[in-house]
């Protein structure tokens, strides 16, 4: 089971949050860090989101046809 820590980026849905996953890899030549960033479609079931909130998602069975991960836990809330 994959478990990802990210941001929500949006929230404009019913039901589901937008949450961007930042992760760091090394290039194999020239050994400089990279970012990339994906975006993945999570379920947050009857919890309340925040944009910027910072959240632990996990893999699921397929809920919809893009929407594969669910809201586990809510790790930092965002200031108002």
């Amino acid at each position: 089971m994959k478990v990802f820590e990210g941001i929500v980026v949006s929230v404009g849905m019913q039901k589901t949050a937008v949450v961007a996953v930042v992760r760091q890899t090394v290039h194999p030549l020239y050994k400089k860090r990279l970012h990339k960033q994906k975006k993945y479609k999570a379920d947050t079931g009857d919890m309340s989101i925040a944009l910027g909130a910072f959240v632990k998602i996990a893999e699921t069975k397929p809920l919809s046809k893009q929407k594969h991960f669910r809201i586990i836990e809510i790790v930092k809330e965002q200031k108002q």
